[in-house]
């Protein structure tokens, strides 16, 4: 049964992503002083009094900040641009919830942005078998002091029965909080196993790839723009496709280390190298105008140090002039840029147009596929034994390596371990050698294979 869905809502600045954070027990949300941080919308599984239920943390909803120009709080750089589209997240988000936390600051007293947003969920429940729904509770966060708790008796004019004064800083009032919350949610909070093969979308700022899950989604999930750096927290959708429960992680863009700002950027690459940590399958997004840069080589690097599947996609390539040779010298291209990935498939796609975007995940799937194969310890030492026959390893003051045998100790990623007469005599050309031998006779297509070596 799917689990309850809470969202937080409240204008800017009130403190959402602290709370989130706080009830996930991890640093998700990305947190900054500046109001309009948060863009799109997370979520994650939290867990209180054996109920089990996803929350959802959304961009700050000002009905009051239309544009730039307007007398309210400074937003965030460039956050002016996305003020409708914050607002559609956090709808989307009420739309969902079985339960929503109404958040306001309590050291800046109501304002008028609260009294619109108030009116308007109320406006946004249904009377379920006459019982408001989604219920509604009101949260009233930085109540650090006791003048602002004793303030905090002023929120009641916005007409909710239910108002919890809390601390997400420091965590004071969130368990009376929680303790309510778990209360209204439907039952059907058991917690269930994540089986879903996991794909994370990866790649440079502005490559397209939001672009790429709106259009495989077929649906506005996330903000798409053109201004580079739009995506600042990885965003994980869920879906089934012929049957298979897949969790794409849409992620910020990846920035030279040099070229990384303080502050919410720095957070935001965080981010994306966690979501390539919990990948099954990176989907590494290349620019088809820009060709391949060295930045797309550093993200290539951060897939293959955590020994992650990937497939290489070469957007916008409705972009690009194109004769009968264009697509096989680009597949020579990237082959050389990125030499040490000989074995990923290449993919070229536009997401705007939609060309060949159907095939991005059943590749993705085969590779996911070839990630779990084991092969037969017999198999493994014919293709050994045959390797060494045809190339023996170079000697090493004056001693060669000898392969006495070996076997796939584990899948995802297949692992072989090979046992040697001396692990110090090899050398990375050679187990290379011997990786390519695997691979003619089992690609492991787009999988990185690990050798491991023990001295027997």
């Amino acid at each position: 049964m799917q689990k309850p869905i809470v969202a937080i809502v409240g204008r800017p600045n009130v403190g959402k992503s602290t709370l989130f954070n706080r009830l996930a027990e991890r640093r998700i949300a990305i947190v900054d002083d500046i109001p309009g941080t948060t863009r799109d919308r997370l979520a994650t599984e939290v867990e209180w009094s054996g109920v089990v239920f996803n929350i959802i943390d959304t961009g700050g909803l000002d009905p009051t900040q239309v544009g730039p120009g307007k007398n309210q709080e400074p937003l965030s750089i460039g956050s002016h641009q996305f003020i409708e589209q914050i607002r559609q997240q956090a709808e989307l988000a009420i739309q969902e919830a079985d339960a929503i936390l109404f958040t306001v600051d309590g050291q800046s007293g109501v304002t008028p942005a609260d009294r619109e947003i108030a009116e308007s969920l109320r406006k946004a429940q249904q009377i379920v078998d006459d019982t408001p729904f989604p219920p509604i509770l009101m949260v009233v966060n930085k109540c650090e002091s006791d003048q602002v708790r004793q303030n905090a008796v002023q929120f009641f004019e916005l007409g909710f029965e239910s108002m919890h004064i809390i601390s997400a800083i420091h965590g004071s009032g969130t368990g009376d909080m929680l303790d309510q919350l778990v209360k209204v949610l439907p039952e059907g909070g058991e917690e269930e196993e994540d089986t879903s093969v996991k794909i994370a979308i990866v790649g440079k700022p502005n490559v397209g790839k939001s672009s790429l899950l709106n259009k495989i989604l077929g649906e506005e999930r996330v903000i798409v723009s053109a201004i580079p750096g739009t995506t600042r927290d990885s965003i994980d959708t869920t879906l089934v496709y012929n049957d298979v429960p897949i969790t794409i992680i849409d992620t910020a863009g990846i920035r030279k280390r040099g070229s990384i700002q303080p502050g919410v950027e720095k957070f935001s690459v965080l981010r994306a190298m966690k979501a390539i940590e919990r990948s099954d399958v990176a989907l590494l997004v290349v620019d088809a105008f820009e060709g391949i840069k060295s930045q797309d080589t550093h993200i290539a690097g951060y897939i293959l140090d955590e020994w992650k599947s990937v497939v290489v996609i070469i957007n916008k390539w409705d972009l690009i002039e194109k004769d009968t040779h264009t697509m096989v010298e680009f597949t020579k291209f990237v082959r050389y840029e990125l030499n040490f990935m000989d074995y990923v498939p290449i993919l070229f796609i536009s997401a705007i147009t939609g060309k060949r975007v159907d095939q991005v995940l059943p590749l993705a799937l085969r590779v996911q596929e070839e990630r779990l194969v084991r092969l037969p310890t017999s198999q493994i030492n014919r293709i050994i034994h045959r390797a060494q026959d045809k190339h023996p390893a170079p000697s090493k003051s004056g001693k060669h390596l000898k392969i006495y045998y070996g076997s796939q100790v584990r899948n995802d990623p297949p692992t072989i371990l090979l046992h040697v007469n001396n692990r110090e005599l090899a050398h990375f050309t050679y187990l290379r050698y011997i990786e390519n031998q695997i691979r003619e006779q089992a690609p492991f297509l787009g999988t990185p294979i690990k050798i491991l070596l023990r001295t027997s």
